[in-house]
C-alpha cells in the first residue's frame, strides 16, 4: 500500500512539474524597442542642427523624455495587459533608443499593440510608486499631484539670441492612446522585438504647425498643452 501512495506521489509531482513547465513554454518575451527621431535620421542632441518648423531661427534638444502606461498587446480576442505598467522612456545612451521587455507573453502571437501615451488618471492622482511613476522624480509636478507626461527641453538661436524651450506637458486629458497592427509575419524569424520610431519633428509639426519663437515654453496652459498632446499623438509609428 506504501509503495503505491509512493507511486501515486511521484507521479502528481511529475504531472505538476509537466504542467507547470509545459505553462512556461507557452508564455514569450516580447521586447518593444524605440528609437528616437528627427524626421528620418536618428535624433541629435545638444547641437543647433534643426530649424523652428514654424518660423525663424534654429534649435537643439537638450532633453526628451516621456510616459508610457497601459502596456497592452493582442490576439483576436485575447489581451495581455503588463502589470503596473508605467514606463519612462529616455533617449540620452548614444543609440537614441529605448527598450521595454515584458518577460512572459501568455499569447501564441501578437497581432495588435496598444500604449498610452502619458498616464492613466488613476495613477495619475495617486501619489503610490508604480512601475517608473515616482513622486519624488523630476517628472512630477510640484505644485500638485501628478506627472510631466512629455518633457522637451533645449534652445532656440534667433540671431545672437539664445532663447530656452521648455515643454513640459501633463494634464490628464492630454493622455493620448495609440494602437498598432502588426503585420501577420512580424514574428516569422523567431525575434520578438517591435520596433517603433518616435519622431520628434512631429511633436513641433504634427497636426499643428509650432513657431518655437511665440511659443518657446508651455507648462500650465491647457490650450497650448492639448496642441502639443494632439501633435504627439502621432510621433510613435511601426519601423518596417
Amino acid at each position: 500500500m506504501r509503495a503505491i501512495l509512493g507511486l501515486l506521489a511521484a507521479a502528481a509531482v511529475i504531472a505538476g512539474w509537466f504542467i507547470l513547465t509545459s505553462g512556461q513554454r507557452k508564455t514569450t518575451p516580447v521586447t518593444r524597442t524605440f528609437h528616437a527621431q528627427m524626421g528620418d535620421e536618428p535624433l541629435v542632441c545638444d547641437q543647433l542642427v534643426y530649424d523652428n518648423p514654424g518660423g525663424d531661427g534654429q534649435f537643439r534638444v537638450r532633453d526628451f523624455r516621456f510616459y508610457l502606461s497601459n502596456l497592452s498587446l493582442g490576439q483576436g480576442d485575447e489581451t495581455f495587459a503588463e502589470p503596473d505598467s508605467y514606463h519612462l522612456l529616455r533617449f540620452d545612451n548614444e543609440d537614441r533608443t529605448h527598450s521595454i521587455t515584458l518577460p512572459e507573453v501568455p499569447l501564441k502571437s501578437v497581432d495588435t499593440v496598444q500604449i498610452l501615451i502619458g498616464v492613466d488618471p488613476a495613477a495619475n492622482g495617486s501619489i503610490e510608486v508604480r512601475g517608473d511613476l515616482d513622486p519624488n522624480s523630476q517628472m512630477a509636478w510640484n505644485w500638485e499631484v501628478g506627472y510631466k507626461f512629455v518633457v522637451v527641453e533645449g534652445a532656440l538661436k534667433l540671431g545672437e539670441d539664445v532663447v530656452p524651450l521648455v515643454y513640459h506637458v501633463g494634464f490628464s486629458e492630454n493622455a493620448r492612446e495609440v494602437e498598432f497592427m502588426l503585420p501577420p509575419d512580424v514574428f516569422a524569424d523567431g525575434d520578438h522585438e517591435v520596433h517603433l520610431i518616435v519622431d520628434l519633428a512631429k511633436f513641433f509639426d504634427g497636426t499643428a504647425q509650432i513657431d518655437m519663437q511665440a511659443l518657446p515654453s508651455v507648462k500650465f496652459n491647457r490650450a497650448d498643452a492639448e496642441i502639443l498632446a494632439d501633435n504627439y499623438a502621432i510621433m510613435i509609428t511601426l519601423a518596417f
